[in-house]
């Protein structure tokens, strides 16, 4: 990629640090789309001895790039997110992605396609990780900045995403055992 293009896109990506999700971080501030990105991406990097059979270096470039889109949308809760919304994320994004060149558009494109189709181990690993990781953050997060249907949220989201796997059946409950924790305490985090 020439340098031109290569700082256009390195400026576009910065921009996912000020696009503020829905929740807060453990000090108080609210999460950037790029840190949920880094930290799911962290996630696959430590798991990779659970998954031989996967190209764990794959997870984590869709872990890197899965929620790009936001950069034109901003972040939208998936309680509230309808299809509409992610018919013009993803049309934004086929723009910009439309426009790298080659090998990375093609690159990109194989990669959306995959996730978007959850067909294969390494789609299903990033999805499995990009769900659990919100209900980490949620379980680290203040109590306080929890919505009411967030309580029911982080018990039940993201089990059928983890099915698949023994090893991702085995986190999530203990991802949803660290919220039970949280409730019954009023919100404290005495499990760290």
């Amino acid at each position: 990629m020439d340098v031109k293009k290569l700082l256009d896109t390195i400026h576009l990506f910065e921009r996912l640090k000020d696009v503020e999700r829905h929740c807060y971080t453990s000090g108080g501030r609210r999460e950037s789309v790029a840190e949920h990105c880094w930290r799911t991406a962290v996630m696959a990097f430590f798991i990779k001895d659970e998954f031989p059979e996967a190209d764990i270096d794959k997870v984590i470039r869709m872990c890197l790039v899965h929620d790009l889109g936001e950069i034109f949308t901003g972040d939208i809760p998936v309680f509230i997110k309808t299809e509409e919304d992610g018919k013009r994320e993803e049309k934004f994004l086929d723009g910009w992605v439309d426009g790298l060149p080659e090998p990375y558009r093609t690159e990109l494109r194989e990669l959306f396609d995959e996730m978007e189709e959850r067909a294969t181990v390494e789609s299903k690993i990033y999805k499995a990780l990009d769900s659990l990781e919100a209900v980490i953050q949620h379980n680290e997060s203040d109590i306080s900045t929890w919505q009411e249907n967030e309580y029911e949220l982080n018990r039940t989201y993201a089990y059928d995403r983890t099915e698949f796997s023994a090893y991702l059946k085995e986190l999530r409950k203990a991802i949803r055992d660290e919220t039970e924790i949280k409730i019954k305490n009023g919100g404290k985090n005495e499990q760290r």
